[in-house]
């Protein structure tokens, strides 16, 4: 097997692992079904690629039209709106009513089925639309940082910059940029870009457990100050 080959393996099981894991622990800790079924969005679309790769489906190949859909879904609206309808929960204590709920992913969903049937490729204004989001997102998510920098998790802060910067880098190449020396199928890329994703979920979950850790200590010294 080809040394990249193993190398995109690699990082698409700690992406897959990453979305699982801490998708299920949005879910099952904090109720946050926002991050929790996006996480786990992208571990399936992780999966995914290792069976079509596995299989080796051709561009007809079921495995192959999931694979557009839930690069659709993340791309779109997934790792963009419904990330940030998802941190906000951490950072304003925003509670979204069922109608938000359907909406976003309903927008997501939609989007995905679209792109992964009429969609391909790419044109130019989706490949803008695409950037536009993520643009949006980043700088949310560097408010993020400044949050966790606010309250001294300023590891997590650093680490929160890092991890947006470099896919946000991704989602700025991603339908522009081919790396000179990949081969058709953009091993080399798709291995630095899954990379880069698994890193950001990763380093995401941890800085909303730290800034949730930080809201519970300030609503307990709260609590003990009343009560004294």
């Amino acid at each position: 097997m080809d040394f990249t080959v193993v190398l995109l393996l690699v990082a698409d099981v700690w992406m897959i692992y990453a979305g699982f894991v801490f998708g299920v622990r949005f879910i099952r800790q904090y109720a946050n079904y926002f991050l929790g079924v996006e996480w786990i969005v992208i571990a399936l679309s992780g999966s995914n690629v290792v069976l079509l790769g596995l299989i080796g489906g051709d561009h007809d190949s079921p495995s192959y039209g999931l694979m557009l859909f839930f690069d659709a879904f993340s791309r779109s609206f997934g790792i963009t709106l419904i990330l940030v309808l998802g941190m906000l929960k951490v950072t304003h204590r925003y509670k979204p009513s069922p109608v938000v709920d359907v909406c976003a992913f309903g927008l997501a969903i939609v989007t995905g089925l679209y792109l992964a049937v009429f969609g391909q490729p790419i044109t130019l204004p989706w490949a803008v639309f695409y950037i536009v989001m993520n643009a949006l997102a980043s700088l949310f998510m560097f408010s993020v940082a400044l949050r966790l920098w606010r309250v001294d998790e300023r590891r997590h802060a650093v680490w929160v910059v890092v991890a947006t910067v470099g896919a946000a880098a991704v989602a700025g190449t991603y339908d522009f940029v081919r790396i000179p020396g990949d081969d058709e199928n953009r091993t080399v890329f798709y291995t630095i870009a899954i990379t880069l994703w698994a890193l950001q979920m990763t380093v995401y979950f941890f800085a909303y457990r730290a800034l949730h850790r930080h809201h519970t200590q300030v609503d307990e010294d709260r609590a003990k100050a009343v009560a004294a």
